[in-house]
């Protein structure tokens, strides 16, 4: 199986940088070389994580974000990438307009 991000998960993912990046020079890269280590691993476990929202839900290994995806054929479709520190009625909105 491949990863493919879609647009707002990789919007998600710049803004996640950009979050850590202010908290500290270099940080932002970091957290994307780990997310990215994430979204690589899925091409081994897609399908074993619990679902949110009608989602799969990966949690990060080192930061406090989950990666929100769905798997299609020989396709992980990855729809979100989000802050777990957020308001859950705010993720919950994002995840029902991903599946709409």
């Amino acid at each position: 199986m491949r990863v493919e991000l879609r647009v707002e998960a990789r919007h998600d993912l710049v803004e996640g940088a950009l979050f850590y990046e202010q908290q500290r020079e270099g940080l932002g890269g970091y957290f994307t070389d780990r997310l990215f280590e994430d979204l690589e691993r899925l091409e081994g476990e897609a399908g074993i994580h619990a679902t949110v929202g009608g989602l799969y839900r990966k949690l990060s290994r080192k930061f406090p974000f989950a990666i929100y995806y769905k798997t299609e054929e020989s396709v992980i479709d990855v729809v979100a990438i989000l802050d777990c520190r957020g308001d859950p009625d705010t993720i919950a909105e994002r995840l029902e307009r991903t599946r709409r």
